[in-house]
Parts: structure tokens; C-alpha cells; sequence
């Protein structure tokens, strides 16, 4: 993935815990942190040395055994913590059940805004992303991120609305991997689909009914749409698709689940940049 000038990142929460929204040439919170929730896994971020804890912030009140633990960890790290109403941490930390009064905001090292990733990319360059399609399961989603990884992909495109947010399920279907997964956002994927489009990306769909993957001629800036578990791609995203692509299936067995499906197409990528 392109370098991301770590000088677009931007101050988002003022010391009343309020996230500001972002100045001109600077990022959104949301492209720039995965925020984490709960007690424990707050605490796990915070003695995992490899991870950049920006702040944490706990509700009004808290008290107990967790909560000193927690600001002891933050306190060995130069962390700061801040306090704001129950309410507001649950508002953060989008999970009205399960926040437990405790969030923390991570840097995200490799993710970016997908503006900021074509911008960076050299003219002509090859680069293969995925495009993640109105995925419903955390679990999927965490395990694509993981594959796309390890495979060694530019990019993963996850958009902030229709598909979940990385929150502490996606960070453990991905064995702790998506805090430094090439993750692009956009608002939805239509938008990133637009994005990709514009800067020479040739996009493909994920589908049984199309030609073998593995047999294709794929162009050198190439983008793989992952649909739905259930559904598969929507129509929206299928009007800016250049084709369809297919893994082989043999031995009578129909399709592959969407994560496996991922991890297929991300090592056939890097196998091809190769």
C-alpha cells in the first residue's frame, strides 16, 4: 500500500470527549482510529506495545478494579484519559450494550481514506484491492482483513455505512490483524467503487456465473467485489463492474463461503503482482 503521510492525520476529540468533525485537509476520525470498546479489550490494546493507543475515555463514575487497571495501563503509556457522560461513550463507541463505560481509540497506521490512496499511487503503478460489497458478518469481515494482509494486498475497500464497523468482534475474527490491515474507507461503496474506477482501476464481481479467476487476464490496477453472504452483489455495485469473475469449483461443491472466497482471491492477487 502507498505510504499515507502520517501528517494528515488530525486532532478529533476535544477534551470533553466530543469528536470534532474534520478541517479542511484533515482526515475523519473514522479513517484514522478503530475505536474499542469493553473493558477487556481496551485493556489488551493497551499492553500490546506494537499498538498506538491515541486516547481512552471512560463514563462518569466508573469505578472498581477494571477501571484502575485500566487507567494504571494508560498511565504507563502516556495515554490520556478522559471522562464524559454514560451517554456519550455509548454514542463513541456506537454499541449501546456492550461498551461497558470504556472506549479507546487506535491508530490505524495503514488505514486511509480511498482519495488518499489513489493520490499516493505512482502514475502506471499495479495495485489489487478488494472490495468488501454489503457484508452483514463481523466475523467475514474480520477474516478478509486478515487474508488480504497476509496475502499482502494494497488494500481492503470497507465502506462506513452497509458494511460492519471494525469494533472488537471484527479485531478478533482477524486475530488482532486488522489494527494494521490496508483498509480504504468511504462513505459507501458505491463512492469507493467510483473512486477506484476514476483512477484506472478495472473492477470485477466476485460470481459463480462468471469466467475463472484463476485463468483470467487481469489489467495491472485491478479491484475484486465481494457481495453479500446471502445475496451476493447488489445491483448498484453491479453497474460499475467490467466483468465477472469465478473460483473454480470441483468434487460437487457449489461456492465457497464469502471469507474463504476472499482469501482465495487475495492470494491469487499477490500471486499475480508477483
Amino acid at each position: 500500500m502507498p505510504e499515507i503521510l502520517s501528517g494528515t492525520l488530525s486532532p478529533v476529540r476535544s477534551a470533553s470527549g466530543e469528536r470534532g468533525g474534520p478541517e479542511p485537509g484533515t482526515r475523519s476520525p473514522k479513517d484514522t482510529f478503530i475505536t474499542v470498546y469493553g473493558r477487556k479489550p481496551v485493556l489488551e490494546a493497551l499492553h500490546d506495545a506494537q499498538l498506538r493507543v491515541d486516547k481512552v475515555i471512560l463514563a462518569d463514575g466508573l469505578r472498581g478494579e477494571p477501571v484502575r487497571a485500566i487507567t494504571a495501563a494508560a498511565r504507563d503509556r502516556d495515554v490520556p484519559v478522559q471522562w464524559a457522560s454514560a451517554h456519550r461513550v455509548k454514542v463513541l463507541a456506537g454499541n449501546g450494550r456492550h461498551d461497558q463505560g470504556v472506549l479507546a481509540d487506535v491508530v490505524a497506521p495503514r488505514m486511509a481514506p480511498v482519495g488518499e490512496f489513489v493520490a499516493a499511487l505512482a502514475p502506471g503503478a499495479p495495485a489489487s484491492v478488494l472490495v468488501l460489497d454489503r457484508l452483514t458478518n463481523p466475523a467475514n469481515v474480520g477474516m478478509i482483513l486478515r487474508s488480504s494482509t497476509a496475502a499482502g494486498l494494497d488494500g481492503v475497500l470497507l465502506p462506513r455505512r452497509g458494511v460492519p464497523a471494525i469494533d472488537p468482534l471484527v479485531v478478533k475474527a482477524s486475530a488482532g490483524v486488522a489494527f494494521r490491515a490496508p483498509v480504504l474507507r468511504a462513505g459507501t461503496v458505491e463512492e469507493g467503487c467510483a473512486e477506484l474506477a476514476a483512477a484506472g482501476f478495472t473492477l470485477y464481481g466476485l460470481d459463480a456465473g462468471g469466467e475463472s479467476l484463476l485463468d483470467a487476464e487481469l489489467p495491472a490496477r485491478v479491484a475484486l467485489v465481494l457481495g453479500n453472504e446471502t445475496d451476493g452483489l447488489s445491483q448498484s455495485v453491479r453497474s460499475f463492474v467490467d466483468g465477472l469473475l469465478a473460483i473454480p469449483m470441483h468434487g460437487g461443491v457449489e461456492s465457497l463461503g464469502v471469507a474463504s472466497a476472499g482469501a482465495v482471491a487475495a492470494f491469487e492477487l499477490a500471486r499475480r503482482a508477483r
